[in-house]
């Protein structure tokens, strides 16, 4: 189906500030005027990416993971870690200065259910995430809706891009495309464009024909242009040259050793002495094609408790250079998929 990209710069520039541009507001009125079916699809679950205090500027993080937590509206007003399950209640002042200008940024899959039904009350609506999805065959019970056209848009996350077939569906509005852009992962392009395609792939699949519009902050990402144009040759010339410009594979192998520690500081000394076992390695044995990137803490860096750092080693052959190497506390991940 054909996509059209819309840049969210501009429709801010015009005085837009909601989260669907003109261009997919009035889609989805024509998709639900003629009885056919939309589906929005958002790349994270929750309504707001983040809580921050407008006073300080304290973003509010989980205790255990130190990793922004995200707020669900479902039940009361709850904030919740995505990697260790934390939650807490939205506090009505910051815990750092005391202000009362707590406010939500960011967007989820509740927030945007939440806009369809005050931009269209008379559509039917259901939302397919992980919090939705919890219960036992609650995923076939919605899909199951959806097929028999007991709701008009579905609005969804990552779980909506494997392959469903829904010939009603007409439209597919991608709400924001950059989602997963800006992680520093050297497979991070990979994973949007690989998301992007397959949901663009929903529309259209009948007679009826269908689109798709993406919306995005920027457009110009070669990622977002060749999932735009459905060129996955195009991408893969484009990546591969990426990648052998930044020495990542296909072009050499990675091992990613994690290490775990409730002491910060310890996690830090333990990474830093095997970096130096293994650069000693690397000199004596004239690996010159071998290197370290780190130690540094992982993305996030810290997990039930834990810190977490890493090193990322880059050769040719890491499973001989980490042979005769003590590594028994250690996570060792060969050839991994996310550097995260």
């Amino acid at each position: 189906p054909p996509v059209q990209a819309v840049d969210m710069r501009e429709e801010l520039k015009n005085g837009n500030r909601g989260i669907f541009s003109r261009a997919l507001t009035e889609s989805i009125a024509e998709v639900i005027s003629r009885g056919e079916q939309a589906i929005l699809f958002l790349n994270r679950r929750g309504t707001a990416t983040y809580i921050f205090c407008r006073d300080c500027g304290l973003t509010l993080k989980c205790p255990n993971c130190e990793t922004p937590l995200t707020l669900h509206l479902d039940k009361k007003e709850h904030l919740q870690c995505h990697h260790c399950n934390y939650t807490r209640q939205k506090p009505k002042t910051c815990p750092s200065c005391g202000g009362n200008q707590i406010r939500e940024y960011g967007l989820g899959s509740e927030k945007v259910e939440e806009e369809v039904k005050s931009l269209f009350p008379q559509a039917r609506t259901l939302r397919w995430d992980w919090d939705t999805t919890r219960a036992k065959d609650s995923h076939e019970i919605i899909l199951t809706h959806f097929a028999n056209h007991q709701a008009d848009v579905l609005v969804g996350t990552q779980m909506l891009a494997k392959g469903l077939d829904l010939p009603l569906v007409t439209l597919v509005g991608i709400v924001l495309a950059d989602v997963g852009l800006n992680l520093p992962d050297p497979f991070a392009n990979e994973k949007v464009f690989q998301v992007l395609t397959q949901v663009a792939g929903r529309a259209g699949r009948s007679a009826r024909g269908g689109k798709v519009i993406l919306q995005s902050f920027t457009p110009e990402n070669y990622a977002i242009q060749f999932a735009s144009g459905h060129d996955v040759n195009g991408f893969y010339e484009r990546e591969l040259s990426y990648r052998k410009e930044l020495g990542y594979p296909p072009f050499t192998r990675l091992a990613r050793l994690e290490y775990r520690n409730a002491d910060n500081v310890k996690a830090e000394e333990e990474c830093k002495k095997l970096a130096n076992k293994l650069n000693v390695k690397i000199e004596t044995e004239g690996r010159h094609q071998s290197e370290l990137i780190g130690p540094a803490p992982c993305f996030f860096a810290k997990e039930n408790g834990e810190y977490r750092w890493q090193i990322i080693l880059r050769s040719s052959d890491p499973i001989s250079l980490l042979r005769d190497m003590k590594l028994n506390d250690w996570r060792i991940e060969i050839d991994p998929i996310s550097l995260l």
